[in-house]
């Protein structure tokens, strides 16, 4: 599990942090000024990247959060077996396999034999496909 720890005031929208402990990708972020006997605070809401699960988070901006650290692949496919693409990565050339998403599923049905690969992420142990692309 690589993660590494930042203060939550230096989340940006767009980014990604660990929260409940799966990566999600930050959708909003707001802060409040602090009173006269408290702190800052920031409300976070965020998506799972493999699970799609709204997530919240209210805390003072000082607070230390996880952020994962994110590896993008880009990979080769080889074969398609149901809802499964098989595919091999084009630095490693270890092969593997990944469920087919719903948005790409008949760009990746019809690459096969073609130069059109996919980018992949890693994060926490988990792999999903982002996009197809020219290899």
């Amino acid at each position: 599990m690589s993660t590494k720890v930042v203060e939550l005031k230096t989340v940006k929208v767009g980014k990604y942090i660990v929260l409940d402990g799966e990566a999600s990708k930050v959708t909003s972020l707001t802060t409040s000024s602090p009173g006269k006997h408290g702190a800052a605070k920031a409300r976070l809401e965020a998506v799972g990247i493999f699970d799609g699960q709204k997530r919240s988070l209210v805390k003072p901006v000082d607070t230390k959060v996880e952020v994962p650290i994110l590896d993008k692949r880009i990979g080769q496919i080889l074969a398609v077996m149901g809802d499964q693409v098989q595919i091999m990565d084009l630095e490693t050339f270890e092969t593997f396999e990944l469920p087919i998403p719903a948005e790409f599923d008949d760009e990746i049905r019809g690459a096969v034999g073609t130069d059109l690969g996919v980018e992949y992420i890693i994060a926490l142990g988990n792999m999903k496909i982002m996009r197809t692309k020219k290899v």
